[in-house]
C-alpha cells in the first residue's frame, strides 16, 4: 500500500534461492537482462546491445564508455529539482544547456546487490559532474536503480524498436529494512532512459523526466562508444 512501511521486496522475492556460483557465472555471462526480459525480447535487441548488457565484471574489472553529450534541457521546474536533489548527491543534470565529453563507468559490486555505474559529465566553466547510482537486480519487478541516502525507483525494462528502454515505475525511500512508497503526488515524474545502438558504431543514451502536471523537465542526449 503506498505510503506505508514495508519489508523491501528483496526480502520476500527470491529469498530461498542460492545464487549461482561464480565459476558457473563466468560461464554463462550475465544472463540477468536476458532474465528480465524474457528471451524473444532479448533477440530482438542488436547483437551490440545484447553483449553490452550481458557483459560479466569480474570484482576489480570496469567497463568504460567514452563519448560526449549533444543535448542537455532543463525546464525552470527540472531546474529546481535538480537544485534540490543536491541534498541527495545530485543524481540529475545540472546545468541547462551543458555539453561536452562524458565517461560512464560500470562496475559489479556484490554487497550492492548488483552493478554499480558512474556517469561524468563535462559543463562549461565548471568542474565535471559525477552522478553515482546502483543496478539492483531485486524487488517486485526485478530491476532497482538507487541512487543512495535511500532514495531509488523500480524500473520495467522493455525492448522497444530495437532499443532498451527503462522506465521508472515507483519510487521509495529504505529505512533501514523497511521500505516507503512514495506516493504518487509526490514523485518527481516518470523517467525514461533509452539505450539505442546507432549505425556509426556508437549508442545512443536518451533521458527523459516528464511531470504530469508540470510537463518535461529534462531532456538529454548523449552518444557513446565501447573502448
Amino acid at each position: 500500500m503506498s505510503g506505508a512501511l514495508q519489508p523491501r521486496d528483496d526480502e520476500v522475492v527470491g529469498a530461498s534461492q542460492a545464487p549461482p556460483t561464480p565459476q558457473r557465472l563466468a560461464k554463462l555471462g550475465d544472463l540477468r537482462f536476458c532474465a528480465l526480459l524474457g528471451e524473444t525480447a532479448w533477440a530482438e535487441l542488436p547483437e551490440a546491445v545484447r553483449n553490452r548488457f550481458s557483459k560479466r565484471l569480474a570484482p576489480g574489472e570496469m567497463a568504460i564508455y567514452r563519448g560526449a553529450v549533444s543535448t542537455t534541457k532543463l525546464s525552470r521546474a527540472g531546474r529546481v529539482l535538480s537544485f534540490l536533489t543536491r541534498a541527495i548527491g545530485a543524481p540529475l543534470p545540472l546545468s541547462d544547456g551543458a555539453t561536452g565529453p562524458a565517461l560512464v563507468a560500470v562496475t559489479e559490486d556484490p554487497s550492492l546487490g548488483g552493478q554499480s555505474w558512474t556517469r561524468i559529465y563535462a559543463r562549461p566553466g565548471r568542474a565535471p559532474q559525477a552522478i553515482h547510482s546502483t543496478k539492483r537486480f531485486r524487488g517486485n519487478i526485478g530491476l532497482e536503480e538507487y541512487v543512495g541516502y535511500g532514495i531509488g525507483m523500480a524500473l520495467r525494462v522493455t525492448v522497444e524498436d530495437s532499443a532498451l528502454v527503462f522506465r521508472s515505475a515507483r519510487y521509495f525511500l529504505e529505512i533501514g529494512r523497511w521500505r516507503l512508497s512514495i506516493p504518487r503526488a509526490l514523485e518527481p515524474g516518470r523517467m525514461q532512459i533509452t539505450h539505442r545502438d546507432e549505425a556509426d558504431g556508437r549508442f545512443s543514451f536518451h533521458l527523459t523526466l516528464d511531470h504530469p502536471l508540470l510537463g518535461r523537465m529534462l531532456y538529454q542526449l548523449a552518444y557513446f562508444a565501447d573502448t
